[in-house]
């Protein structure tokens, strides 16, 4: 899941500490080093943290944090928001200069990974909703029923599952509302296949 601003720089003194002195910080060393004077926000942050799968925490004790990963620190990357992509009727592609952090356990090559954030619910059934973002990875080739971002005739971006008929390609939403679009296969380009979903509650 995404991180915040804040989420991020608690998870950044959370590993400096553990670096520099071989256990966790308390609660209130936390909140020294990031200015923050209510324990309760710090708390409020780590609890976060935990829900997001960056820590693990036994509840009650002091100096408890631990980093999930194997016992590795589990470090976030940033990676590029290249703007929404439709899980509905295509679009064009819209690019920002944003980013955002994802867990270092979804992200095999950072360089041929991206997100981008998901406009319609064509792709509900996989339980991928408006407002969410996918991670994406770039790949040479596909598999059918992969979830992909397709570019049609270099400039309408779509979010479906991938299927190769003869010389065309369906793309099929996870919607029992929505038809398929059946595309002729020199038309469709793949500019990534699905890795990992982020939400914001």
């Amino acid at each position: 899941m995404a991180l915040t601003r804040r989420q991020r720089e608690v998870l950044d003194v959370i590993h400096g500490f553990i670096d520099e002195h071989g256990y966790s910080p308390s609660l209130e060393e936390i909140g020294v080093k990031l200015e923050l004077s209510s324990v309760a926000t710090v708390h409020k942050h780590v609890s976060h943290l935990v829900q997001k799968g960056f820590v693990r925490r036994t509840w009650n004790q002091n100096r408890s944090i631990e980093i999930v990963d194997g016992g590795e620190p589990a470090r976030a990357v940033r990676l590029p928001l290249e703007g929404t992509i439709a899980a509905g009727m295509p679009l064009d592609a819209v690019s920002t200069s944003e980013g955002i952090d994802v867990p270092s356990t979804l992200v095999k090559h950072a360089e041929d990974t991206f997100v981008l954030r998901v406009q319609g619910n064509s792709m509900i059934d996989e339980q991928i909703r408006d407002g969410d973002f996918v991670v994406l990875e770039k790949r040479e080739s596909t598999s059918d029923g992969d979830t992909v971002v397709a570019l049609i005739d270099g400039s309408e971006a779509t979010l479906k599952r991938f299927y190769r008929e003869g010389d065309r390609v369906r793309l099929q939403p996870a919607n029992p509302t929505m038809e398929p679009f059946f595309i002729a296969a020199d038309r469709v380009a793949v500019q990534g296949v699905v890795i990992g979903l982020l939400r914001r509650y």
